[in-house]
């Protein structure tokens, strides 16, 4: 392969000339990572990306075998690694084309989980590699499915968000069989059912010589949580380098910290023990019900949970207190968050807060707990002080004072100020903005009464930054995790955040090139003092835990056991020799093994079951009269074949069902091809004439108890479109989880058999769901020989439909209501046109209500 040379610069046949430094600690976190599945754990601003990118430089450049000797990448010059820039270039194009040439289109994918660092990267990748620009592809939302699918087939290496790759990966529009190097940057992040999760599962299921690098600079809490993110990812290797690791230390620069304790005036305290004292009286209605023990306002987030878990429990048996204590919770964590805003944010944030939830409240179907909320006599008053309140919140006064000494009077260019809450970065962006010049960076989302940036937004504001066209970044976490931010003077928490990874991001800003400063603020005796221990600790024990981990790589290996990938030593040998073909080959085996093992233990368990006297699947082959959708040569009777013998069948899945897990699991499956579309008609579709509606147990209640009678139009639907309807119903205790008369839920479950024909199954989770879906694929596609088809389309609404539609979104009032308004005044028009004496004259329309419709009705637009 070709080498890396001694010079100030690196050189390798894919790096463009001159432009990467050479640093020591890169070259030897890039040695490490070409041999095998490693986290690489450096901190922020260290060059983690440049890292990766020598991995896939290697990777691409020896057409996706792995080297004998991974050490290679730093070591002495050689022929290659000396030449001059333009034989450099010129070996670089031949690389590049004898790769095109050989027909194994090899890859590289980047992981990153934001839309900002995706474009950063490929920005990076772009100047960094001798690859064309138009073979270095992002992939995200903004991008179709169909233009993601052709230029899959077309880059050299792909830079994406997850979310992105995973639903191509269900759908069946990408491949990952000849990525060589696959890499999840801030892959802390790789818990739970985050998708960077089921892409490392796939990958290693799919790929036929893969290599994985997660990137981090805080990659856990604690050990434990090291050693889950490398489970879930197949990692076997851990390399970590500290600020005192000498190669490291040359390019580091010591960052102060400061804590300024912020003392609140009395008028906010005032607002604030009126809050509390709000939720100590909703506290004593739930001691009052045997939760909890104690009435102290400032209670834990854990606590909190237990005492929810407990209230639940009483409803789960059938009592009615359970559900009065559940809207008290609920009162108590909008109080909670009511109190966490005039403490540590601002008055204007709680003002805005108090608002939303007036207009909540007054909207149809709002809760109780809204209602009480805002009709609290103590929460009026609150409301009220906050309307008269026309002074400055004190964080608001220091965190100028700082800005002012930093750019003025210590001649600095750029700040980054970081906050939790979305309306107080826009309010602080407008006060500093009378000051100095400001912008604000948030993420994509729109929030109530507040828009998010477009993915555009937000690179021209990042890109402005760097080029001093302002000073003050003003930004949510969504700065935090990896984006290039320039070098700043100031970093200026507004708050203090709980995670110790968090707050490692957030100083990372600075102490990059320079000395560094960070300032966080702290509201005394509020939420802020206890974050702050919080992130102290966590930050500690995170440095020590990285600091350990150096020393316990093996240990850290052998409790991960490898079990990710068997055969570490068989896979070594192949690298040694270059033997890929026999490596995939003895993988394709072993895989192929045990599949057969559990085929083999599923046709044991079924002919147990057929010789005790049960009945086998192949004794329910379709035997009835023929009406043009029944099964061919039903006659025969046609076992259901194991995984291993199984035909290929596809499943089409409406793209609103991927927050379930049941997609990602099919597509896991051998023999089953996924397919995504935005289906007019039904969930997924199984064949020709079997379609699938599911609804969880939830759902299916919500639709018995509210006006939302989607469900049957839904199956409506389904039934004039597939002559097999079914629906699947989704969970437990049925007749148990809500206040409904059982008969209420029979008549329904009868509507859905009897009026529309639908075959209803119950399964008890998304697991069994999933199973259930694959056995009726299988007996169309494969026992009755029926094909996929996708058809039909929604009812168009009639006239009447349409004039419910119009009147129930006014105020969210809903249907009910909107029917008994039509009915009364006739039309649209006149409804509009009602006094609200008139409007209160109907049915189930109150004073709040009528209010309300009559304000949006007659308020001047602005």
């Amino acid at each position: 392969m070709a080498a890396v040379d001694e010079g100030p610069n690196l050189d390798h046949p894919l790096l463009t000339p001159g432009l990467l430094e050479r640093r020591e600690y890169q070259l030897q976190l890039a040695a490490t990572a070409t041999g095998d599945h490693t986290l690489v754990c450096l901190p922020t601003g260290l060059g983690k990306t440049t890292v990766s990118l020598l991995v896939t430089a290697h990777r691409l450049h020896d057409s996706g075998i792995r080297v004998s000797n991974p050490a290679a990448l730093d070591s002495s010059t050689d022929s290659t690694s000396t030449s001059t820039s333009t034989s450099t270039s010129d070996s670089r194009s031949d690389a590049v084309a004898e790769d095109s040439e050989s027909g194994q289109k090899r890859k590289s994918l980047l992981l990153a989980p934001t839309k900002p660092l995706v474009q950063q990267h490929a920005t990076f990748y772009r100047e960094a590699l001798g690859v064309p620009d138009d073979e270095i592809v992002v992939f995200t939302g903004a991008v179709s499915p169909d233009d993601r699918s052709e230029l899959w087939d077309q880059a050299r290496i792909v830079v994406a968000t997850p979310q992105v790759v995973e639903n191509d990966l269900v759908g069946s529009r990408i491949s990952l069989h000849d990525v060589v190097h696959l890499t999840f940057d801030e892959c802390h992040r790789a818990t739970g059912d985050y998708s960077y999760n089921y892409i490392a599962e796939r990958y290693h299921q799919d790929a036929a010589d893969p290599l994985v690098t997660g990137m981090s600079a805080s990659p856990g809490g604690d050990k434990a949580e090291i050693l889950t993110v490398c489970s879930n990812l197949g990692l076997r290797e851990v390399e970590v380098m500290t600020e005192t690791d000498s190669d490291v230390s040359t390019f580091t620069y010591q960052t102060e910290v400061e804590w300024e304790h912020i003392e609140l005036p009395e008028e906010i305290l005032t607002i604030r023990d009126s809050l509390k004292s709000v939720i100590g009286d909703r506290l004593e209605r739930l001691k009052q019900l045997g939760v909890t023990d104690t009435t102290r306002p400032g209670m834990s987030q854990k606590d909190l949970n237990r005492i929810r878990a407990k209230l639940q429990r009483l409803i789960d048996s059938g009592k009615s207190e359970g559900y009065k204590g559940m809207s008290a919770h609920a009162e108590i964590m909008k109080l909670r968050r009511a109190v966490e805003l005039v403490e540590t944010q601002s008055v204007e944030s709680l003002r805005r807060y108090f608002e939303r939830q007036r207009n909540a409240a007054r909207s149809s179907g709002a809760s109780k707990a809204a209602q009480r909320f805002v009709s609290d006599p103590k929460v009026k008053e609150s409301m009220r002080r906050v309307e008269e309140y026309d002074d400055l919140h004190p964080k608001f006064r220091r965190a100028r004072i700082l800005l002012a000494q930093t750019l003025g009077v210590e001649d600095g260019e750029r700040i980054i100020v970081f906050t939790e809450s979305r309306d107080t970065a826009e309010t602080l962006t407008d006060f500093f903005s009378d000051h100095f010049s400001t912008r604000k960076f948030v993420g994509q989302s729109d929030t109530e009464g507040s828009d998010g940036m477009t993915q555009t937004e937000q690179q021209e504001t990042l890109d402005a930054f760097r080029a001093g066209e302002f000073e003050v970044l003003v930004s949510t976490s969504v700065a935090e995790e990896g984006l290039d931010v320039p070098e700043v003077d100031l970093v200026l928490f507004y708050e203090p955040v709980p995670k110790g990874i968090r707050s490692i991001q957030r100083k990372g800003r600075t102490g990059r090139g320079r000395e560094g400063h960070v300032v966080v603020l702290l509201a005394e005796d509020t939420r802020d003092e206890a974050f702050f221990w919080i992130s102290r600790r966590e930050e500690k024990r995170m440095e020590e835990e990285l600091r350990a981990l150096k020393g316990v790589v093996n240990e850290v290996n052998s409790e991960l056991g490898q079990s990710a990938l068997d055969g570490t030593e068989e896979e070594q040998t192949d690298e040694m020799t270059g033997s890929e073909s026999d490596h995939a080959a003895a993988k394709r085996e072993k895989e192929s093994a045990g599949r057969n093992g559990e085929s083999e233990q599923r046709e044991t368990t079924q002919n147990n079951a057929q010789q005790a006297g049960q009945s086998g699947l192949d004794a329910f082959v379709s035997s009835g009269p023929d009406d043009e959708s029944d099964a061919k040569g039903s006659e025969t009777e046609t076992p259901v074949p194991s995984a291993g013998e199984a035909d290929a069948v596809e499943i089409v899945i409406d793209q609103r069902e991927l927050d379930a897990t049941i997609a990602r699991e099919l597509s896991k499956r051998e023999d089953i091809t996924t397919r995504l579309e935005t289906l007019s008609v039904g969930d997924y579709v199984l064949s020709d004439r079997a379609v699938v509606e599911r609804k969880t147990v939830e759902d299916f209640l919500d639709t018995l108890v509210g006006s939302d009678r989607s469900l049957f139009e839904q199956v409506r639907d389904a039934a004039r479109n597939y002559s097999r309807p079914v629906v699947v119903l989704e969970g437990d205790r049925l007749y148990e989880r809500r206040n409904v008369h059982p008969n209420a839920i029979r008549g329904a479950l009868a509507s859905l058999a009897t009026d529309f024909g639908a075959s209803v199954l119950q399964t008890r989770d998304e697991q069994e769901t999933t199973e259930m879906l694959e056995v009726i694929a299988r007996r169309e596609q494969t026992d009755s020989d029926r094909e996929v088809s996708v058809h039909g389309e929604k009812s168009a609404k009639t006239l009447a439909e349409q004039q419910e539609y119009v009147v129930s979104s006014v105020a969210e009032i809903g249907p009910v209501t909107a029917r008994a308004l039509l009915e009364h005044f006739g039309s649209v028009e006149t409804v509009m046109s009602a006094s609200e004496e008139e409007l209160m004259d109907v049915s189930g329309v109150g004073e709040v209500t009528a209010d309300r419709i009559r304000e949006i009705v007659g308020s001047e637009y602005t």
